[in-house]
Protein backbone atom coordinates (compact mmCIF):
# COMPACT_ATOMS: atom_id res chain seq x y z
CA UNK A 1 0.00 0.00 0.00
CA UNK A 2 1.60 2.90 -1.03
CA UNK A 3 1.76 5.78 1.72
CA UNK A 4 -0.73 8.80 1.55
CA UNK A 5 2.20 11.45 2.78
CA UNK A 6 5.62 11.57 1.05
CA UNK A 7 8.80 12.78 3.01
CA UNK A 8 10.12 16.13 1.49
CA UNK A 9 12.78 17.31 4.19
CA UNK A 10 14.23 17.28 7.76
CA UNK A 11 14.35 21.09 9.84
CA UNK A 12 17.99 20.54 10.96
CA UNK A 13 18.22 23.94 12.76
CA UNK A 14 17.45 27.22 13.76
CA UNK A 15 18.08 30.68 11.29
CA UNK A 16 19.15 33.38 13.07
CA UNK A 17 16.64 34.87 15.59
CA UNK A 18 13.24 35.56 13.83
CA UNK A 19 12.10 31.85 14.00
CA UNK A 20 13.23 30.56 10.48
CA UNK A 21 15.18 27.09 10.18
CA UNK A 22 17.12 25.41 8.03
CA UNK A 23 15.67 22.67 6.05
CA UNK A 24 17.53 19.69 4.63
CA UNK A 25 15.65 18.78 1.44
CA UNK A 26 14.74 15.22 0.52
CA UNK A 27 13.91 15.82 -3.20
CA UNK A 28 15.82 15.95 -6.33
CA UNK A 29 13.88 19.60 -6.63
CA UNK A 30 14.32 22.12 -3.69
CA UNK A 31 12.73 24.96 -5.61
CA UNK A 32 9.31 22.99 -5.16
CA UNK A 33 9.05 23.97 -1.70
CA UNK A 34 9.07 27.60 -3.19
CA UNK A 35 5.03 27.06 -4.26
CA UNK A 36 4.07 25.30 -1.02
CA UNK A 37 2.07 26.91 1.59
CA UNK A 38 1.56 24.16 3.93
CA UNK A 39 3.20 20.42 4.55
CA UNK A 40 2.70 18.11 7.44
CA UNK A 41 4.51 17.13 10.72
CA UNK A 42 3.88 13.16 11.87
CA UNK A 43 3.05 12.87 15.47
CA UNK A 44 2.07 9.67 16.83
CA UNK A 45 0.09 7.90 13.92
CA UNK A 46 -1.01 11.35 12.51
CA UNK A 47 0.12 13.97 10.19
CA UNK A 48 -0.67 17.28 11.46
CA UNK A 49 -0.64 20.49 9.10
CA UNK A 50 1.89 22.97 9.62
CA UNK A 51 2.16 26.13 7.63
CA UNK A 52 5.70 27.40 5.49
CA UNK A 53 6.20 30.84 5.34
CA UNK A 54 8.98 33.10 4.46
CA UNK A 55 10.48 30.59 2.14
CA UNK A 56 14.11 30.94 0.59
CA UNK A 57 15.60 27.73 -1.57
CA UNK A 58 19.46 28.33 -1.80
CA UNK A 59 22.49 26.30 -2.61
CA UNK A 60 23.06 24.52 1.07
CA UNK A 61 19.58 24.07 1.76
CA UNK A 62 15.79 25.65 2.36
CA UNK A 63 14.96 28.45 4.67
CA UNK A 64 11.58 29.10 6.34
CA UNK A 65 9.46 30.15 8.79
CA UNK A 66 7.52 26.49 10.12
CA UNK A 67 4.14 27.49 11.56
CA UNK A 68 4.46 30.91 12.46
CA UNK A 69 7.43 30.82 14.30
CA UNK A 70 8.48 33.94 15.90
CA UNK A 71 11.45 33.46 17.61
CA UNK A 72 14.90 31.68 18.06
CA UNK A 73 13.49 29.32 20.43
CA UNK A 74 9.95 28.87 18.77
CA UNK A 75 12.15 27.67 16.03
CA UNK A 76 14.67 25.66 18.19
CA UNK A 77 11.52 23.48 19.21
CA UNK A 78 10.99 22.36 15.73
CA UNK A 79 14.84 20.46 15.05
CA UNK A 80 14.39 17.22 13.49
CA UNK A 81 11.12 17.54 12.33
CA UNK A 82 10.40 15.30 9.36
CA UNK A 83 7.98 17.29 6.70
CA UNK A 84 5.98 15.64 4.44
CA UNK A 85 3.86 16.56 1.72
CA UNK A 86 0.75 14.81 0.98
CA UNK A 87 0.53 12.83 -2.48
CA UNK A 88 -2.25 15.66 -4.00
CA UNK A 89 0.43 18.47 -3.37
CA UNK A 90 3.21 15.95 -4.51
CA UNK A 91 5.01 17.05 -7.69
CA UNK A 92 3.97 15.23 -10.93
CA UNK A 93 6.22 12.41 -12.19
CA UNK A 94 7.02 11.96 -15.67
CA UNK A 95 7.05 8.71 -17.15
CA UNK A 96 9.15 5.51 -15.92
CA UNK A 97 9.65 7.96 -12.60
CA UNK A 98 8.82 6.12 -8.39
CA UNK A 99 9.13 8.21 -5.88
CA UNK A 100 11.85 6.46 -4.03
CA UNK A 101 9.99 5.82 -0.44
CA UNK A 102 7.15 3.54 -2.76
CA UNK A 103 9.87 1.28 -3.92
CA UNK A 104 10.88 0.56 -0.32
CA UNK A 105 9.45 -2.82 0.42
CA UNK A 106 8.23 -4.03 -3.22
CA UNK A 107 9.49 -7.91 -3.59
CA UNK A 108 11.67 -7.84 -6.68
CA UNK A 109 11.24 -11.02 -8.83
CA UNK A 110 12.52 -12.17 -12.03
CA UNK A 111 11.27 -12.19 -15.40
CA UNK A 112 9.44 -15.90 -14.27
CA UNK A 113 8.04 -14.30 -11.29
CA UNK A 114 10.04 -16.22 -9.20
CA UNK A 115 11.24 -14.23 -5.73
CA UNK A 116 14.60 -12.90 -5.83
CA UNK A 117 14.21 -10.80 -2.51
CA UNK A 118 12.88 -7.55 -1.26
CA UNK A 119 13.77 -3.90 -1.81
CA UNK A 120 15.08 -2.47 1.55
CA UNK A 121 16.48 1.00 0.46
CA UNK A 122 17.88 3.26 -2.69
CA UNK A 123 21.09 4.43 -2.96
CA UNK A 124 21.79 7.76 -4.79
CA UNK A 125 25.61 7.44 -5.30
CA UNK A 126 25.42 9.66 -8.66
CA UNK A 127 24.92 8.29 -12.38
CA UNK A 128 21.83 6.23 -11.43
CA UNK A 129 20.03 4.93 -8.64
CA UNK A 130 21.29 1.48 -6.81
CA UNK A 131 18.10 -0.76 -5.60
CA UNK A 132 19.37 -2.61 -2.33
CA UNK A 133 17.43 -6.21 -1.98
CA UNK A 134 17.81 -8.01 0.58
CA UNK A 135 17.50 -11.92 -0.34
CA UNK A 136 17.54 -15.15 1.31
CA UNK A 137 21.63 -15.62 0.74
CA UNK A 138 22.33 -12.06 1.63
CA UNK A 139 22.49 -8.35 0.69
CA UNK A 140 22.34 -7.43 -3.50
CA UNK A 141 23.25 -4.63 -4.89
CA UNK A 142 20.91 -3.50 -8.21
CA UNK A 143 21.41 -0.30 -10.71
CA UNK A 144 18.17 0.98 -11.73
CA UNK A 145 18.75 0.97 -15.50
CA UNK A 146 16.15 -0.34 -18.10
CA UNK A 147 17.29 -3.42 -18.47
CA UNK A 148 18.24 -4.60 -15.55
CA UNK A 149 15.17 -4.15 -14.56
CA UNK A 150 12.23 -3.40 -17.20
CA UNK A 151 9.28 -3.32 -14.79
CA UNK A 152 8.48 -1.35 -11.81
CA UNK A 153 4.92 -1.88 -10.82
CA UNK A 154 4.52 0.11 -7.26
CA UNK A 155 0.96 -0.22 -6.97
CA UNK A 156 1.36 -4.31 -6.37
CA UNK A 157 4.66 -3.82 -5.23
CA UNK A 158 6.80 -6.24 -8.06
CA UNK A 159 10.28 -5.10 -9.07
CA UNK A 160 10.94 -7.70 -12.04
CA UNK A 161 14.67 -8.54 -12.71
CA UNK A 162 16.07 -9.68 -15.37
CA UNK A 163 17.97 -12.29 -13.96
CA UNK A 164 20.29 -12.79 -17.23
CA UNK A 165 21.59 -9.03 -16.02
CA UNK A 166 22.79 -9.89 -12.91
CA UNK A 167 26.13 -11.50 -13.44
CA UNK A 168 27.24 -8.69 -15.17
CA UNK A 169 25.56 -5.91 -13.12
CA UNK A 170 24.62 -6.89 -9.43
CA UNK A 171 27.40 -6.83 -6.49
CA UNK A 172 26.03 -9.70 -4.19
CA UNK A 173 27.35 -9.99 -0.13
CA UNK A 174 27.80 -13.87 -0.67
CA UNK A 175 30.04 -15.57 -2.78
CA UNK A 176 29.01 -17.26 -5.96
Amino acid sequence: MLSEYLLIGEVLRPQGIKGQVKVRPDTDDPSRFENLDQAYIKKGDQYIAVSLNDISVREDGVYLRLNGAQSRDDAEKQRGCLLYVDRAHARELAENETFICDLIGCKAVDLQGNTLGKVTDVLQPGGNDVYVIKTPKGEMLLPALRHVVPEIDVEKGILVVDEKRLPEVAVCSWEA
